[in-house]
């Protein structure tokens, strides 16, 4: 095989051990991965459109990412520095602070496409 797609495999392959690590070793991730199913569960029953499934895609993407962003960070921190250290401390919040303004932001996103459809439901 071309040496060029041998690397982009083994280059999948890892990116596929590191989203295997993050679900089995933080709590978080299993959290969102539940989240994530059931949105898409509940956008199946309701049926949402196109332009809706769009918005819940970038919001489950963008929690997964910084989920992933969060953990790399953690983790590299704490080979680097294994001590505690204000610096370091500050950088983990920051970094658990973008996983929270993703998850507001795709739970605006979740309340904005599904409160129509559920509203609809009643009548």
């Amino acid at each position: 095989m071309d040496k060029f797609f041998i690397l982009r495999l083994k280059s999948f392959a890892y990116a596929l051990q590191g989203l295997a690590h993050l679900v089995r070793t933080q709590p978080n991730a299993r959290l969102h991965l539940l989240a994530a199913v059931l949105v898409c569960a509940a956008g199946g029953y309701v049926g949402l459109s196109r332009s809706e499934w769009l918005w819940i895609t970038v919001a489950i993407t963008l929690v997964w990412s910084a989920e992933a962003f969060n953990t790399a960070l953690e983790q590299l921190a704490d080979v680097l520095h294994p001590q505690q250290h204000p610096g370091i401390g500050r950088a983990k919040d920051v970094a658990a602070a973008a996983v929270l303004i993703a998850a507001v932001g795709a739970a605006v996103i979740g309340v904005l496409v599904f409160v129509p459809h559920f509203a609809g439901m009643g009548q």
